[in-house]
C-alpha cells in the first residue's frame, strides 16, 4: 500500500501547506533528495503549540506538537512532489525542542513525529534522527523539525550517469587528437 492510500486508510487529512515565515522556501530538491526547511506546529495559519516542553507543556503535549509538525512536513512534501507515493524513504530528521535547561526527553517528544512517519510510510518511514534541546525557537514554538526525503527512481528523480566501461575509460584517457 502506498503512502497516499495509507493516509486515507488512517483517515489522516493533511493541512494546507504552511507559508514560510521569512525569506526562505519550504523545500529544495537536489537530485533525488528533497530538503525540507524547518516547520513548526502550525494549523490554520496559527502556531498551535507555544512554550517550553517541561514547563509550559508536558512531554505528551510536545509529542502531539511534533506530530502536527509532521503533518505540515508531509503537506509540503506532497506539494513539492505531487504525491507522497513518490517518497522512497525518509532519510534524516532534525528535531529541535524548545525546552528548559536540563530537560532530557527530546527523543520522547520527537517520537510523535517519528511514529507518524512509520504509520504513513511503513519501514521507509524509519529515519536517522537528531533530537536536540533549544533555549528558544522562533515565535516561541515548542517544536521545529527539518527533514530530508529520498525520491523514488522513475518518479522524476535525476538518473545517475551511466557507468563507464573499460573501453570508455581508456578512450577518455587518450589525448583529444588521438580520439578522432
Amino acid at each position: 500500500m502506498g503512502a497516499e492510500a495509507r493516509l486515507k486508510a488512517l483517515r489522516i487529512e493533511l493541512p494546507p501547506v504552511p507559508t514560510p515565515l521569512a525569506n526562505y522556501v519550504p523545500s529544495v530538491r537536489v537530485g533525488n533528495l528533497l530538503f525540507l526547511a524547518g516547520h513548526g506546529p502550525q494549523k490554520d495559519g496559527k502556531m498551535m503549540s507555544v512554550g517550553k516542553v517541561g514547563r509550559d507543556l508536558s512531554v505528551e503535549e510536545g509529542a502531539q506538537a511534533a506530530r502536527l509538525v509532521g503533518l505540515n512536513l508531509l503537506a509540503s512534501t506532497r506539494a513539492a512532489l505531487g504525491s507522497l507515493d513518490r517518497v522512497k524513504r525518509i532519510v534524516k530528521v532534525l528535531g529541535m525542542v524548545n525546552a528548559l535547561e536540563g530537560f532530557g526527553d527530546q527523543p520522547k517528544v520527537m517520537n510523535g513525529f517519528s511514529d507518524l512517519m512509520v504509520e504513513v510510510f511503513g519501514d521507509a518511514g524509519r529515519h536517522a534522527r537528531s533530537a536536540v534541546g533549544m533555549g528558544s525557537l522562533p515565535l516561541g514554538i515548542s517544536v521545529e523539525i527539518e527533514m530530508i526525503v529520498e525520491i523514488a527512481e522513475g518518479a522524476g528523480a535525476r538518473k545517475p550517469a551511466p557507468k563507464r566501461t573499460a573501453s570508455r575509460r581508456a578512450a577518455a584517457k587518450r589525448p583529444a587528437a588521438r580520439r578522432r
